[in-house]
């Protein structure tokens, strides 16, 4: 995925092939990215004989969904906890400003 978040357009599998670092086979990042269009994750368009792969939500999009997602498994108020313990000072300060300009708009 940070393959193709750091593009600035959709990608064929040959592409993302020749920008990782790994030896992978061009069948197995066709592989990857068909699974992941699969789930929802990438959009493609027919480019010749390929497809051309995008992804369907940015880098921070994604993250945010994830965020969620782990809140609805567990006990929310342990969760945030554990979260916000783990902060650095800037990011917490960062969280309380958020905070409060969200408590503002009501």
């Amino acid at each position: 995925m940070a393959t193709l978040w750091a593009a600035d357009g959709s990608m064929t599998p040959g592409e993302v092939q020749k920008v990782l670092p790994s030896d992978l086979a061009y069948t197995t990042v066709m592989t990857i990215l068909t699974r992941m269009h699969d789930k929802g994750l990438l959009s493609r368009t027919k480019v010749g004989r390929a497809y051309a792969y995008s992804p369907v939500q940015r880098a921070e999009e994604h993250a945010a969904k994830a965020m969620t997602d782990v809140l609805a498994r567990g006990n929310s108020a342990v969760v945030l906890s554990r979260f916000v313990e783990r902060l650095d000072p800037a990011d917490e300060q960062l969280l309380r400003e958020l905070l409060q300009r969200t408590g503002q708009e009501d």
